[in-house]
């Protein structure tokens, strides 16, 4: 049993990993192309959107879908229960928002809202469509069809917005993108999946699931509220402009960071929920997810902080350069919110998510604070208050963890201190080599700061003979090999 469950986590992260990767190098070219075709105001307008998309795509799941992956036996009654309720729940809220977007068109006096958002809002009731097949899919540990499909639908949604960029669709080519992803995911979601919607409406077991799943929702919205809140005010206090440099700075971070923890979460969930009775073997496996993610995401993270102003320059061009000093303060938030994300797995494993929702509520009092402070200042104030919220995030997380697992504050310092100290070295070296070669052709620093990093990075690993390095490769081998 555990052989079978380790070659089948090992199999899913290495299709999630593959699909995560692509999926970036994808998106990364996408947004780069559209980048160049539009300008900083319409992904303003976009970001202004995405609070609301991001708020109401957490009810239309109600964390329902968490239930379902740890749940013994979900039957098919379980699952039409829940679709039924997520399709109803995404219509009503399709049609509250499409009528309230005038109000927020005068609110922010951009009339291109209300143009947009009856388009956009039907993300709800695409989305509503996969959620159940996707979570089958994810319970069969099937993460190579799922990493297929995502892949594909990526596609389809990347050259749909390069399209409609070059035919001149200004901010419609973002819309575009983001139904394109949602709809194709959906079709090939119910072409691949093997539920048909089979079963009925069980008020009963729609209710036993019921406390579950909307303490995860409470805690979900809090956290969706809290992770866009501040583009809002971006966007009233500033303008839409600086809203959009501001966001292409959040946009260009996310793209490894959440790669890897989506490609880590959504493996380490239901593996983890399988092994949860198994004290010991859950705390180390819980170290060595966060020993490895620390490895990769740390230099990676504080590596694109270093390289900024080239890596603009090379891949957006001059105009966007304004997102540069806020590109090199938001990056460093990929340190640690990848680690943030495995402790709050841990925790929907073993509690019964009344404390996930205290957490998030003692959380958000701390970021309200912090944005009180931060949002009359200046934007860059924002994004160090935004990055400081990682590490508060990622220590109140784990302090919480040690009521479920053996793993002590002291063996996690000691798993995460050693490559956190070589990527600071690194740093350094990136930046003294970036300060001599400013005369260089910005291709040309890129590059050379790139190999730089990497260099001092796995000499430095390799020389300190580091835990991490060991468990990276043989991860690595062991994908490679099954």
């Amino acid at each position: 049993m555990k052989s079978r469950l380790i070659d089948q986590v090992a199999t899913g992260v290495a299709w999630s990993v593959a699909e995560k990767v692509c999926s970036m190098l994808l998106q990364m070219v996408v947004s780069i192309v559209v980048a160049r075709l539009l300008v900083p105001e319409d992904f303003g307008v976009m970001a202004i959107l995405t609070f609301f998309t991001a708020v109401a795509l957490v009810v239309v799941d109600s964390g329902f879908s968490q239930t379902l992956l740890r749940k013994k036996e979900p039957t098919n009654d379980d699952y039409k229960s829940v679709f039924a309720f997520n399709m109803a729940v995404s219509l009503v809220l399709y049609l509250l928002l499409t009528a309230l977007s005038p109000l927020l068109a005068r609110y922010y006096d951009l009339v291109v809202i209300s143009e947009i958002a009856p388009v956009l809002f039907l993300l709800l009731p695409l989305n509503a469509l996969g959620i159940i097949q996707n979570t089958k899919l994810s319970r069969e540990f099937r993460f190579g069809v799922l990493s297929r499909i995502n892949f594909l639908a990526s596609l389809a949604a990347g050259v749909t917005a390069i399209v409609v960029a070059v035919c001149g669709g200004g901010v419609w080519a973002l819309v575009a993108q983001r139904l394109m992803v949602m709809g194709v995911k959906a079709l090939l979601l119910w072409w691949r999946g093997d539920w048909r919607g089979e079963g009925s409406f069980n008020g009963a077991a729609w209710r036993e699931m019921a406390p579950f799943s909307f303490r995860l929702m409470s805690t979900d919205i809090v956290a969706a509220v809290y992770n866009n809140v501040a583009q809002l005010f971006i966007g009233k206090v500033y303008s839409a402009d600086t809203l959009g440099y501001f966001n292409q700075a959040q946009k260009i971070k996310d793209l490894p960071v959440q790669s890897a923890v989506l490609s880590v979460q959504s493996v380490t969930y239901p593996a983890l929920a399988k092994i949860k009775d198994d004290t010991a073997k859950f705390a180390e496996s819980f170290r060595k997810v966060l020993l490895i993610n620390i490895f990769v995401m740390a230099p990676v993270s504080v590596g694109m902080s270093a390289v900024a102003e080239p890596l603009f320059r090379v891949l957006l061009g001059e105009k966007w350069l304004p997102t540069v000093p806020y590109f090199e303060i938001i990056a460093l938030a990929g340190v640690f919110y990848p680690l943030s994300m495995v402790a709050y797995n841990v925790l929907k494993v073993h509690s019964n998510g009344s404390i996930i929702f205290r957490l998030e509520l003692l959380k958000k009092a701390i970021m309200t604070a912090v944005l009180a402070l931060t949002i009359p200042y200046s934007t860059m104030a924002i994004a160090y208050g935004l990055v400081a919220m990682t590490l508060v995030e990622f220590i109140v997380n784990f302090a919480a963890t040690r009521h479920y697992t053996a793993l002590s504050w002291w063996q996690m310092i000691c798993t995460l201190l050693p490559s956190l100290l070589l990527t600071v070295v690194m740093y350094a070296a990136v930046k003294a080599v970036g300060y001599y070669s400013g005369d260089f052709a910005p291709i040309w620093q890129l590059l050379l700061q790139i190999a730089t990093g990497v260099i001092i990075y796995a000499l430095g690993a390799w020389i300190c003979r580091l835990e991490a390095l060991k468990e990276f490769v043989s991860t690595i081998t062991g994908v490679l090999k099954r």
